[in-house]
């Protein structure tokens, strides 16, 4: 572990992503935990392609490409253990980071199409309330399923018109009650949870 610290913090003129995969492979090689190497492995590299300059944020995570494929991730993985063939696993690692870009790609063009749509239907049912719905709206984005008094402070109003503001949200088909209570209800932005599952 000390040398692949070393390696990740050194200077280097490699390509980021090609030292990425080259991080990912040891650490997953080394396995220095009893539970969740699979998990911090893959984290390992958003953090690292992040840290590096390729992304601002960690947004690059590999897991859905790494399981689909499994078989062949834990193939390509010991055969750079078994016969240094780091080209065919670099080649994979390189697949998954270009098939994983394109969707993360796709996905956010559809969900800046899901936000416009949506923020014009406020416009154009809420009136003059459309002010505090696009602020919820906003809010929705980061977290999808919420409550009354969790509205209220987002838009800074007290809970009437906060329920208000909600129930208008359901007319609309922005959000459904989830919980089927009468008090302490959450409801649920159904149309960008439904996007996030079929992506």
């Amino acid at each position: 572990m000390e040398d692949l610290v070393r390696y990740l913090n050194a200077e280097s003129l490699e390509a980021p992503l090609l030292r990425a995969g080259i991080a990912h492979s040891q650490f997953e090689t080394i396995h220095p935990f009893l539970d969740g190497n699979g998990r911090i492995g893959r984290l390992l590299v958003a953090l690292l392609v992040s840290k590096w300059g390729v992304l601002r944020r960690p947004v690059l995570y590999l897991s859905h490409y790494f399981l689909k494929n499994r078989e062949e991730y834990t193939r390509r993985l010991q055969w750079v253990r078994d016969h240094g063939d780091w080209e065919g696993w670099l080649e994979f690692f390189f697949r998954g980071v270009r098939d994983t870009s394109v969707q993360a790609t796709e996905t956010a063009r559809t969900i800046l199409a899901l936000r416009t749509e949506h923020e014009v239907l406020i416009g154009d049912r809420l009136g003059k309330r459309s002010g505090s719905g696009h602020k919820l709206l906003s809010r929705l984005f980061q977290q999808p399923v919420i409550s009354v008094t969790q509205v209220a402070q987002v838009i800074g109003m007290t809970y009437p018109p906060a329920n208000d503001l909600v129930e208008r949200f359901v007319e609309c088909g922005l959000l459904s009650e989830v919980t089927g209570q009468k008090r302490n209800r959450f409801y649920r932005y159904q149309p960008y949870i439904d996007l996030l599952r079929k992506n």
